[in-house]
């Protein structure tokens, strides 16, 4: 199995995204003997934003770049082929002022790439990125799973649906939360961890 590990938060040792991610990573080794791990770190090796020479260059057939056009599409080049020989991905994802860091979104306007990663059939949407299976480890200072602030979480929502858009529909999250609330921070980790159960079919069950 080939496990593609998008790290986003820049807390390093510190961050449970992180930690949590590294636990699922674990159980799917266990899982899975002699799987191999890439990981993509954004948070110390950033994507740039997509801009006017990126853009055309997207939308440009690869034997027809300029030199310029093609250094400007290898960032996304690069993260689609990790993404398209992934079996498994799994996203670090703390929760930032209600969404994602601003590093995964850059990552996500690299591999959403119209022709490639999906396209329009009869005006409808098709993700080409099929058969995966990806992991949500999504980390937060509150709860925001249920509750009243659970209408402010717009990392679980957007990354099921945009996923979802480019063809990867099982998508399953797991949280560590309250990790900033005394009482609940000292075991949010273990709580969390102890949630997930991987199956010989690489199934997550929360």
């Amino acid at each position: 199995m080939n496990i593609l590990n998008v790290i986003s938060s820049p807390r390093g040792g510190a961050s449970f995204s992180i930690k949590l991610a590294n636990g699922i990573i674990e159980k799917l080794q266990a899982a899975y003997p002699g799987s191999t791990v890439i990981t993509r770190d954004l948070a110390t090796h950033p994507f740039p934003q997509l801009e006017e020479a990126k853009l055309q260059s997207f939308f440009t057939p690869p034997a027809n770049r300029t030199p310029e056009q093609q250094e400007a599409a290898r960032h996304s080049d690069d993260a689609i082929a990790e993404l398209q020989a992934a079996d498994v991905i799994v996203i670090g994802a703390p929760l930032y002022n209600f969404g994602i860091p601003s590093t995964l979104k850059a990552w996500i306007d690299h591999i959403a790439r119209a022709g490639i990663t999906f396209k329009y059939v009869d005006n409808a949407p098709q993700g080409l990125v099929t058969g995966k299976k990806v992991y949500v480890a999504m980390s937060s200072g509150g709860i925001y799973s249920e509750g009243p602030a659970a209408g402010f979480d717009f990392v679980a929502p957007y990354l099921q649906a945009v996923l979802g858009f480019l063809g990867m529909t099982d998508v399953t999250v797991v949280r560590v939360e309250g990790v900033s609330i005394p009482g609940i921070q000292d075991t949010a980790l273990e709580k969390a961890l102890n949630s997930v159960v991987i199956s010989q079919s690489a199934e997550l069950a929360v």
